[in-house]
């Protein structure tokens, strides 16, 4: 997984998790990244700085520690973008069907006509996602949130 700094037409500011660099450049060419803010497909990437590990793993730099970092001292728009994942979170907790671990195996059913088409969510691991990509099965990964290693 990889998380790229984008920014829209309008100037907004946002992050979002992508399995690989093509994967961002496909999602790009089919308008399926928008912009949590306004809601444009017009999205492009934001110079970044890298998370520089130190110690025991532990990542540094300006955005290792967004959500954890007091309201006042986030970056412009992490409140935002983490009140945009936790909103679309409960969303697909209250609409969809936790598949748990076979979310590979329904969203294949489903793609293939094996079974009815439904919301679902629940695990992957990265090569069973990085498969479902390749097939031209639509999967969005959702970042695990700090309120859900609580």
């Amino acid at each position: 997984m990889i998380r790229f700094a984008l920014t829209c037409g309008a100037g907004h500011q946002f992050e979002a998790w992508f399995s690989s660099g093509g994967s961002f450049d496909e999602q790009t060419e089919a308008d399926a990244i928008l912009c949590p803010d306004c809601g444009t497909s017009d999205v492009h990437k934001a110079p970044m700085a890298p998370a520089v590990l130190r110690g025991r793993g532990k990542p540094s730099g300006p955005k290792a520690n967004v959500a954890a970092a007091p309201e006042d001292q986030q970056p412009e728009g992490a409140g935002r973008a983490y009140a945009f994942l936790k909103g679309l979170r409960e969303r697909l907790e209250a609409t969809a069907d936790d598949v748990g671990k076979d979310f590979a195996e329904e969203a294949r059913k489903m793609h293939y006509g094996e079974t009815d088409a439904r919301d679902i969510y629940g695990e992957a691991t990265i090569d069973e996602a990085k498969s479902l990509l390749e097939e031209g099965i639509p999967a969005l990964p959702l970042p695990k949130l700090p309120d859900d290693h609580n």
